[in-house]
């Protein structure tokens, strides 16, 4: 290897070292690419970009190693390299668990790693340590030649020639993707657009761009883009329905936050049962509006994503969680809203307080009470991934539901059902499925416990007097089977998953009981943001004062349209997933008679989730109070046990320290 790598007649033996880093990264990262993420590659022009992108980017950024002097170089060069292969799994990790990329605003979430260290172990592959074959190759043969190495300084010209090929062949590569994606960049919500055409190291680089650039949008916001914001919202406002309107005045609001439950689980049989037998009794309950055809509009943030949108009617961030990263901002959120017409608020999460920035956020929002993991009786057998347990959760927070002060608005987040969907023995009650993929076939173990998890809920409601004083409210939060086990979903529905039923399977289930009501299934397609707006109107409040990107999903305006953060969208009549537009009836791709007004469609899913975005990095609430609503001060929360002596009675005080016991 010395031999063959540095004879003694080289002139320069670092350029050789510098240029087998350069192609083991760029062979390496197109095997990653084209094995590891599913970029959906549909032509030979992709293809090709597929495999030229990681080379400008291994040239560019190993190339910095030039700018040290003597031996230095090979030391920065295996330091370099092993960042971007770093990089690289640390992507490919993420995309085993999220289906996505990662961002730089996800770095600002370190404070989850400890909550999601037992799922990611589930992702670790034997194989994974070849992605980091070449940096052990380098520091092998760095440890043979060490001492012979001859250190020639490249000159100026040379080196400036090197970067300039680097950037030729990236910025030929920009050129063909632009050719073959126009408005790459400047449309660029997709993620798997960029990675696809640019690759993983410049998706990187762009990804920053995006990141400095929203987060500078609050510096420079002002009341004026607030205006602008307030006529688009108002232009789009939907009259409620006289027939529901204040229907629910007065009473108080359960929401539940069904972890990871997609409607495909709705009278789905496996071994000759029902999966979730009292989620299908909801679909006829006397008293239940049952949508079949409600989505999730989650990114990144999922879990944190569908709660922003469901307190707030804005969408969540394109990267990271507004959550994490804009905790602080001004919020007109439901339970301040409800706060003011005399409802005590509280969130009832067997998790710890700080996992997506709960406790920081919560208050932002005009949260009461938050009953976080020190509220409850965590035994180590009542544990999932994500905390309590759903069976064990519920039973201990019905007193503390009960101490609530009515009417009050609840908002409770369950853990049970969540990826790698694991369920000792002894709680499962239905066999797994039998498609040989273990995410897949657990998926449906813990989907039945939590449907028997919320059998028992309502038992609990019913024996407390508040099942027929409360609207009780349970939506899907996000997926639970991503794109990444199509194979096995294949075997699942009996369908190919393509883009268009990958859309489809989006669906998560929408109950809203409310007591006195007629139940019936509607169809109208809505999604998480158009929550807010339909519970207010429920409850006989209008909200056309309000900054709003959803519409009520009872009124006879309601919009149809549901777009998805990576800016594609769903509605009644027309589907966009990965760059093409489909009949949403049929599933056939569009005809050309039909073409605007799929355009139309975009562009208006492009306006909302750019003025919703303004409103958000820009903080922009911070210049507007509707007439009715007071301005929330986070100065007044505080969640820490015996010391929230304003907003937590004495009784409750009793009621924490005895709990152990009494459930014991």
């Amino acid at each position: 290897m010395k031999t063959f790598f540095f004879k003694k007649q080289s002139s320069n033996p670092y350029t050789l070292f510098f240029f087998t880093a350069v192609v083991l990264l760029w062979l390496k990262t197109y095997f990653v690419q084209s094995t590891q993420f599913n970029l959906g590659i549909e032509n030979t022009t992709q293809q090709f970009l597929l495999f030229l992108n990681p080379l400008g980017s291994a040239l560019l950024f190993l190339g910095l190693a030039f700018f040290f002097k003597g031996k230095k170089k090979y030391i920065v060069l295996i330091i370099i390299d092993f960042l971007l292969s770093f990089l690289l799994y640390a992507n490919v990790l993420y995309y085993r668990f999220f289906n996505d990329f990662i961002t730089w605003p996800n770095l600002a979430q370190t404070q989850n790693f400890g909550d999601v260290s037992s799922s990611i172990t589930t992702l670790l592959q034997p194989l994974d340590i070849l992605l980091f074959a070449d940096v052990i190759l380098l520091v092998v043969m760095l440890t043979m030649i060490h001492k012979k190495v001859e250190v020639k300084e490249m000159t100026p010209l040379k080196l400036s020639a090197l970067f300039l090929v680097a950037l030729s062949i990236s910025g030929v590569n920009l050129a063909i993707a632009e050719s073959d994606r126009p408005d790459l960049l400047t449309r660029g919500f997709d993620r798997n657009y960029i990675v696809k055409y640019l690759g993983m190291y410049n998706y990187t680089i762009y990804d920053a761009v995006l990141s400095t650039k929203a987060s500078t949008q609050r510096v420079f916001a002002d009341s004026n883009q607030i205006t602008e914001v307030l006529h688009y919202t108002r232009s789009n406002y939907a009259e409620p329905n006289p027939d529901y309107f204040g229907t629910g005045e007065g009473l108080n609001v359960i929401y539940v936050h069904m972890e990871s439950i997609q409607t495909f689980l709705i009278d789905y049989e496996l071994h000759g049962e029902e999966v979730t037998p009292f989620l299908n009794s909801l679909t006829n309950e006397k008293h239940t509006l049952y949508f079949p055809n409600f989505f999730h509009q989650t990114a990144q943030g999922k879990t944190a994503d569908a709660e922003f949108m469901v307190a707030n009617s804005l969408y969540g961030l394109p990267q990271g969680a507004a959550f994490t990263t804009k905790g602080l901002n001004t919020y007109h959120a439901a339970p301040a809203i409800l706060g003011q017409e005399g409802y005590t608020s509280a969130v009832l999460h067997g998790n710890t307080g700080t996992f997506w920035n709960r406790n920081e956020i919560y208050k932002s929002l005009g949260y009461d009470r938050f009953y976080d993991s020190r509220y409850f009786n965590m035994k180590e057998e009542d544990l999932a991934n994500y905390g309590l347990m759903d069976k064990p959760f519920f039973e201990q927070a019905m007193p503390y539901l009960q101490s609530l002060p009515q009417p009050f608005y609840a908002n409770f987040i369950t853990v049970t059902h969540h990826f790698p969907f694991t369920l000792d023995e002894e709680d499962a009650t239905l066999a797994p499925h039998t498609t040989g993929n273990r995410t897949v076939d657990n998926f449906f173990q813990t989907a039945r416990y939590a449907d028997e998890a919320l059998e028992q809920f309502f038992t609990y409601l019913k024996e407390a007097g508040l099942y027929d004083e409360s609207i009780i409210i349970m939506y899907g939060d996000h997926y639970g089977i991503s794109n990444n086990h199509n194979r096995a979903m294949k075997e699942v529905i009996g369908k190919e998953v393509t883009p268009y039923e990958s859309a489809g399977l989006q669906r998560t289930p929408l109950f809203i009981r409310v007591p006195g009501i007629e139940g019936k299934v509607i169809e109208e397609y809505g999604g998480q943001i158009d929550l807010l707006p339909t519970l207010l109107h429920l409850l006989g409040k209008d909200t056309k004062s309000y900054v709003h990107f959803g519409t009520d999903l009872l009124s006879d305006q309601h919009d149809d349209l549901i777009p998805f953060r990576n800016g594609d969208f769903v509605s009644s009549t027309i589907t966009a997933a990965d760059g093409k537009f489909y009949n949403s009836v049929t599933g056939q791709l569009l005809e050309d008679e039909r073409m605007e007004e799929a355009n139309q469609l975009q562009e208006t899913t492009r306006q909302k989730l750019a003025f919703s975005d303004l409103v958000v990095n820009g903080d922009l609430l911070r210049f507007y109070t509707p007439d009715t609503f007071t301005s929330v001060d986070r100065s007044k929360y505080n969640y820490l046990i015996h010391e929230n002596l304003n907003l937590v009675n004495e009784s409750d005080f009793d009621l924490v320290d005895s709990l152990p016991k009494v459930l014991e």
